[in-house]
């Protein structure tokens, strides 16, 4: 798991999506400008929640999130998607 040094604000959550598919089930492999946004990703930072509605995702959970959901920033070199809790359709 990475250790990013970021708070997220409220409701927010980091994400460190899961790599997308190199090859289909038959074993074609797939080239970069094909390869789907992966849907799935790792918890790695959670903030604090609204005032009346604490977060139910922890850090390490497995999750699943919208296909176009958050928004994609580099930190120490590395890709992670910033998304509000809502976000987020189920844990793993």
């Amino acid at each position: 798991m990475a250790n990013v040094k970021i708070k997220p604000l409220a409701d927010r959550v980091v994400v460190q999506a899961a790599q997308a598919e190199e090859k289909t089930a038959g074993g074609i492999i797939i080239p970069d400008t094909a390869k789907e946004k992966p849907q799935r990703g790792k918890v790695v930072a959670v903030g604090n929640g609204k005032k009346d509605e604490p977060m139910t995702v922890k850090v390490g959970d497995e999750i699943l999130y919208g296909k176009y959901a958050g928004t994609e920033v580099q930190i120490d070199g590395k890709e992670f998607l910033i998304m509000r809790e809502s976000d987020i359709f189920a844990i793993v």
